[in-house]
């Protein structure tokens, strides 16, 4: 990845893939980074141009000081495409990334062409807990959040299973700065898109995850009900569906992505 200085800011970009093809913007979860789309990368670029960043404070971007508001994040965004002079995309965020995407087709929807929502909620009360999570960030650094994370993320099952995998997603939790982990918290606590995305006409996929303890089914629901024309998909996964479940949040998210406007 490269590191690209946008403004006050320094983030983490990577853009792979034939320039021809249309623009994927993948935009991931809080605590993890860009490498979270590991398993999808190989069959998107076939079909497109893939960029991927890490949110500040997460992965190889920078802190910069904090509150973080989803403005912000959103902001970050743009400024990804803008950097690399891309006039309009694709996009798929997961959970905190999918609240990057509901802010981007509320604000700036002339840059989206079709966008994926998964595992997400357009608020996330109550204030306690996120303050819970900072607290916990800030005393024990992210190492104390490691375990709690893991057991949200994923079933029992799939730890059993998978247990490369869950090492290789706590090494990702340990890559994510205290500071930008508690920026990216009060930015999500803060956040209520609830009204807002009733203005979203973009083309708009919501994918729930079953089992996600997390972004719960009822507020994937609400987000699909609230954007008329939506779509829904529900995986039989709990919250970081895309590694739970890698080939079908692959082939549904690809299908959607490649389907041409009536």
């Amino acid at each position: 990845m490269t590191i690209v200085k946008l403004g006050s800011n320094a983030l983490a970009i990577e853009a792979e893939g034939d320039e021809a093809s249309p623009v994927l913007l993948l935009s991931n979860s809080l605590s993890s980074d860009s490498t979270m789309w590991d398993d999808q990368l190989p069959h998107w670029l076939r079909r497109f141009r893939v960029v991927r960043y890490d949110h500040r404070g997460h992965g190889r971007s920078a802190a910069p000081p904090g509150p973080y508001r989803m403005d912000d994040l959103g902001r970050d965004a743009l400024a990804v495409l803008d950097h690399l002079g891309i006039a309009r995309a694709h996009f798929c965020g997961l959970s905190m990334g999918g609240m990057v995407g509901m802010w981007l087709l509320t604000h700036a929807p002339e840059r989206i062409d079709r966008a994926v929502l998964a595992n997400t909620s357009a608020h996330m009360g109550p204030a306690e807990l996120w303050n819970g999570r900072i607290k916990l960030a800030q005393e024990g650094g992210m190492e104390a959040t490691v375990e709690p994370t893991v057991k949200r993320w994923f079933p029992a099952a799939f730890h059993a299973s998978a247990p490369a995998t869950i090492d290789r997603m706590r090494a990702m939790i340990r890559r994510t700065s205290v500071a930008g982990y508690v920026g990216c918290c009060e930015a999500i606590r803060d956040m209520d898109q609830r009204e807002s995305i009733r203005a979203i006409r973009r083309p708009t996929l919501v994918v729930i995850g079953a089992n996600d303890p997390a972004t719960t089914p009822e507020a994937g629901r609400a987000i699909h009900a609230a954007i008329p024309g939506a779509g829904l998909a529900v995986l039989e996964a709990a919250h970081i569906s895309n590694v739970e479940q890698p080939e079908i949040f692959t082939r549904v998210v690809e299908e959607f992505l490649a389907q041409v406007p009536a």
